[in-house]
């Protein structure tokens, strides 16, 4: 059955033009004209849109017009190769919120009362976490540490607050995280004004992470389901 770019639109709440734009993008797969040059948009063009619309809550608008162009150009390879990737950063994110968790933890479980540390030198410091200057410098290079420098010696001078990251950081590397994902954690630490900011929000961060993997997973099906279904000229690739 033949459809107007107004039939495919107004069930996803998107204008007539938005369907031109996804087929001209590449997003839908070319509309045969009739004789006075109106598009013919077919129930293969519907399959395609709606798979497109539900890859973008879990990979983005970017991520899922490469997904569909490839899938019209016949790559499929390429297609499941961007999802992949889609579901490995989730993986990453997934395991920084854990890094994160169990910063918290240890930060949180701190006495509140306990006095605040004084600054150190970055040999007092490797000193107290029993590790070599070297290592502390490693960390810096990698985002990890940012300590300020003595404006007369140029010497790296560690606030309390560097202290605390330089502890954590010690933590997180002896449970095997990499140096990228401890960075990520304090980032997360940083700027949520310090632990106990961060700790209220964990429950909501693992609540979006949790939803982005449905969202993944409908994307997958709705591809599968558009790959799978008989069409009116053969797809690419298959």
């Amino acid at each position: 059955m033949t459809r107007r770019p107004i039939d495919l639109a107004r069930p996803h709440g998107l204008s007539p033009q938005a369907v031109r734009n996804y087929e001209r993008d590449g997003v839908l797969p070319p509309a045969p004209r009739s004789p006075s040059g109106y598009r013919r948009y077919t129930e293969r063009h519907a399959r395609a849109l709606d798979a497109y619309l539900a890859l973008i809550p879990g990979h983005g608008y970017a991520a899922s017009g490469e997904i569909m162009r490839a899938v019209h150009r016949g790559e499929i390879d390429t297609a499941l190769r961007v999802i992949d990737q889609g579901h490995a950063l989730l993986h990453r994110d997934r395991e920084t919120l854990d890094a994160v968790e169990t910063a918290v933890a240890v930060l949180t479980g701190a006495a509140p009362d306990a006095p605040r540390r004084a600054e150190l030198s970055i040999g007092a410091l490797a000193h107290r976490l029993g590790v070599r200057p070297a290592t502390l410098r490693k960390w810096e290079r990698a985002g990890v540490l940012r300590p300020d420098r003595d404006p007369a010696t140029r010497y790296r001078v560690y606030a309390p607050d560097d202290v605390r990251d330089a502890e954590l950081a010690h933590l997180l590397r002896r449970g095997g995280y990499r140096l990228d994902h401890i960075a990520d954690v304090l980032d997360r630490v940083r700027a949520a004004g310090g632990a106990a900011p961060l700790a209220a929000s964990l429950h909501s961060w693992r609540e979006r992470l949790t939803v982005r993997g449905r969202h993944l997973l409908t994307g997958a099906a709705r591809l599968a389901a558009y790959l799978d279904s008989p069409a009116e000229t053969p797809l690419p690739g298959r």
